[in-house]
């Protein structure tokens, strides 16, 4: 969905300032010694940058005009913690937050919540899955824990599968020192949900922080799905080299991403 125009306390965003990135470090400064208006300033002149961002969620499950002034909860407090001494761009650092204030505010008012009941059966479903093992000495099926307690294996599944953890892009899944698999490696490059749009939006800034060699050996790595000696060969480094580059550019974006 494009959103070419909202309108918050009869302003027109469409007709707002953009700041170019020395307004907003001049501004930053400002808004750090306690200029109020200057701290105003920056949020009306990123409030495109909200936009950007609340225009990929989809409008069925929240209103616009929610997901907006969440976003613009979000600037605020990215402007208030912005740290000057950091070489990072403001929107890298902001466009996190922005996020991460909208999930917040979905996690707090989403109407399809986990019931209590359900979270219930799943920790039933656990502890006969633990019961069953111990004594067939093998992993339970569903069937059986459904059996032992009672209810349809779809009960089962469905429990069970509404308290699973997310987990992150870069938890290993498998492999062993230089040629671990992460979750980013198995990750299919389907047709793009607006759901997955907002999750790649940090790692693409992130990116951005990279230098040009770590950003091919990334590259190479995680989407062409090269192995680091293949890498090596190609760059015409040593597989230890790459292995470090290739460590050093993951933990510059869990930090861009944090």
């Amino acid at each position: 969905m494009r959103i070419n125009k909202v309108e918050i306390c009869g302003v027109n965003t469409s007709g707002l300032k953009t700041l170019n990135e020395a307004e907003k470090r001049e501004l930053l400064k400002k808004a750090a010694a306690g200029d109020q208006d200057a701290r105003c300033e920056l949020v009306m002149g990123n409030l495109r940058l909200v936009l950007s961002v609340i225009g990929r969620f989809n409008p069925k499950r929240e209103s616009i005009d929610d997901l907006f002034q969440v976003g613009c909860i979000g600037l605020i407090k990215a402007i208030d913690n912005f740290n000057l001494d950091l070489d990072v761009r403001f929107s890298t650092y902001a466009v996190p937050m922005i996020i991460g204030e909208i999930r917040r505010y979905q996690r707090d008012n989403n109407a399809v919540r986990v019931s209590r009941g359900t979270r219930d059966l799943a920790y039933r479903a656990l502890q006969a899955k633990e019961e069953i093992s111990g004594r067939e000495q093998r992993e339970a099926t569903v069937a059986e824990i459904a059996s032992l307690l009672g209810v349809s294996e779809r009960a089962v599944s469905n429990a069970l599968e509404a308290i699973v953890e997310p987990i992150s892009l870069f938890d290993s899944v498998y492999g062993e020192g230089e040629d671990k698999v992460y979750v980013i490696d198995k990750l299919a490059d389907e047709d793009e949900s607006d759901e997955a749009w907002v999750e790649n939006i940090s790692l693409k800034e992130a990116m951005k922080r990279l230098s040009e060699r770590e950003m091919g050996i990334i590259e190479r790595r995680f989407y062409k799905g090269r192995t680091q000696m293949e890498i090596a060969a190609e760059i015409g480094i040593s597989q230890a080299q790459v292995s470090r580059l290739e460590k050093g550019a993951i933990d510059k974006l869990r930090k861009f991403m944090s």
